[in-house]
């Protein structure tokens, strides 16, 4: 991977391996989003099932992620993405083999669903871990001038893995392990991942850790005023795109009037759409128009509302195909708008605490909008998106109203 603006203040290779981790959680993820709806077809699993189960695990990353950008200030960060890192592998092996035990009729959907959120719960609570602990590896490594584009770098590694999830999926559905068969390849990789890691990402420097630990570890509350804003922003519009993700397979499947298995390569290709924008924004748009966190919440918010309100208005798979990708282009401006902001606007010595607050935020966002979405779309398809648009449509006022959002916090702090 070329080097990006912002990465200079530390070694490549460290930055490339953090990359990999978060790569490989977003690809893994996303291939799972990917064939869900059709194992749940499958299996003849209620759609709100499927969505809670992400809602269950969402709520467990939640609580977690402000503990272990603490423990990532007083243990190394490397320990932390470790844990994270073997969390995902664990999660992703039980969870692959509970599937296919279901698709082989060795149990039943009941059984299948509640060991799928028993062992989905497990990356909630422990693969959360390593998202903190690397934007925390980066924030203290970069100058405020640089961070913005470090933490989109950073950031894109879940766009390249939603482009690569959905894309390679449907080739590791094989005869024997069938719609289980992305979850063992995806376990396989998390297991060559944390072997890289534990192998080559160098230990944390001690004197960082001891001054760490002397200033004392704190957690920061989302009703900070320093990151109020970025949190408030976050939220809407992490719901907002997980209530888009969750419906988006159903939505194909049910527009184009396949069968489960047949609508796979659809819904992957929209996905590979849509993340295929995010890195257009993260890798290129960013850097090349040099956009701070100002700009990014902006473009992101209304980019992501022009979307919505074309899928709400799609009736076919070129039209839902095209306005997701114009709604991912937006999210992902607006993901590396508010991750940046909270992290410019606090000192050096509440980077972890930061960082924390970014990632149980990304996880609140996973705890209801699933279930609303599909329970919204089941009452009538444009629904979510209906209500999606709203909240977009109020996000963007309010991110020409807020005062720090308003702010050019990278310039200042440099």
């Amino acid at each position: 991977m070329a080097s990006a603006p912002g990465m200079e203040g530390f070694r490549r290779n460290d930055f490339r391996l953090l990359f990999l981790v978060l790569f490989t959680v977003a690809a893994g993820n996303t291939a799972l989003q990917s064939v869900l709806p059709s194992i749940g077809r499958e299996l003849q699993i209620p759609d709100i099932a499927i969505a809670a189960i992400f809602s269950l695990s969402a709520l467990f990353w939640t609580l977690s992620a402000p503990f272990w950008a603490e423990q990532s200030d007083r243990r190394g960060r490397k320990r932390l993405v470790q844990l994270g890192m073997a969390g995902f592998f664990l999660s992703t092996l039980l969870c692959a083999l509970s599937i296919f035990a279901g698709l082989k009729g060795l149990i039943g959907g009941t059984m299948t669903v509640a060991l799928f959120a028993l062992f989905r719960a497990i990356f909630g609570l422990f693969g959360s871990a390593s998202n903190p602990a690397a934007q925390a590896y980066v924030a203290v490594r970069t100058s405020p001038r640089q961070r913005t584009a470090a933490i989109s770098v950073l950031a894109s590694a879940f766009g390249l893995g939603t482009v690569v999830g959905p894309a390679v999926a449907p080739f590791f559905i094989f005869p024997v392990v069938t719609l289980s068969g992305p979850l063992f390849a995806f376990t396989l990789v998390a297991l060559i991942t944390l072997f890289l890691v534990s192998r080559y990402l160098p230990k944390d420097d001690a004197a960082e850790i001891a001054r760490n630990r002397a200033h004392g570890s704190r957690r920061l509350k989302w009703s900070d005023p320093r990151i109020r804003p970025f949190v408030i922003y976050g939220l809407v519009v992490g719901n907002a795109q997980a209530a888009m993700g969750q419906t988006l397979g159903f939505f194909i499947i049910d527009t184009s009037g396949a069968d489960p298995a047949a609508a796979q390569a659809l819904i992957g290709l929209a996905m590979m759409a849509g993340a295929g924008a995010t890195l257009l924004a993260q890798w290129g748009l960013i850097s090349m128009f040099g956009m701070g966190p100002k700009q990014l919440t902006r473009w992101g918010a209304g980019l992501a509302l022009a979307g919505t309100i074309g899928m709400a208005m799609s009736s076919s798979i070129y039209a839902i195909t095209l306005s997701f990708a114009l709604a991912m282009l937006g999210y992902g401006f607006a993901r590396p708008g508010f991750s940046a902001g909270a992290s410019l606007a606090v000192g050096q010595e509440d980077q972890g605490a930061a960082a924390g607050s970014v990632t149980s935020v990304n996880g609140a966002s996973f705890i209801l909008a699933p279930t609303i979405g599909v329970g919204l779309y089941q009452f009538g398809q444009p629904l979510p998106y209906i209500v999606s648009a709203a909240m977009l449509a109020g996000l963007l006022i309010y991110a020409f109203k807020s005062p720090l959002l308003s702010a050019e916090l990278d310039k200042d702090a440099a």
